[in-house]
């Protein structure tokens, strides 16, 4: 088993390109080995709204490392209303086994600078 819907809150700011990584560890706090996963990430206004932005997810080389990059590119932020969003990220295994790995708010900070 490992930890899963880690609550972590993100900060986007608006018109830049936006990463940040996270590693995935079991109970033991050992990496999981992602060969084989799959992964998804969204962030909307609200829970129910119609309307998402895709995360672009890489896994990183080795998968054995258990890490995972999200990014936004700067065409992508740069058309965020500034406020308050939720996000999530979801991986899938091989095995077609679903689950939540992080979920919070994710603020989009305005831009000056255009």
């Amino acid at each position: 088993d490992y930890e899963m819907a880690i609550k972590a809150n993100i900060v986007i700011d608006q018109g830049t390109d936006f990463t940040t990584t996270i590693t995935v560890t079991d109970d033991a706090g050992d990496a999981v080995d992602l060969t084989g996963y799959t992964a998804s990430g969204q962030t909307r206004k609200h829970y129910s709204s119609t309307t998402a932005t895709d995360f672009t997810i890489s896994f990183d080389t080795p998968r054995t490392d258990g890490n995972i990059t999200l990014a936004l590119d700067r065409s992508v932020t740069a058309n965020l209303v500034a406020g308050r969003y939720v996000y999530d990220v979801e991986i899938t295994s091989s095995a077609n086994v679903r689950s939540r790995l992080v979920e919070g708010i994710a603020t989009i900070t305005p831009e000056v600078t255009r």
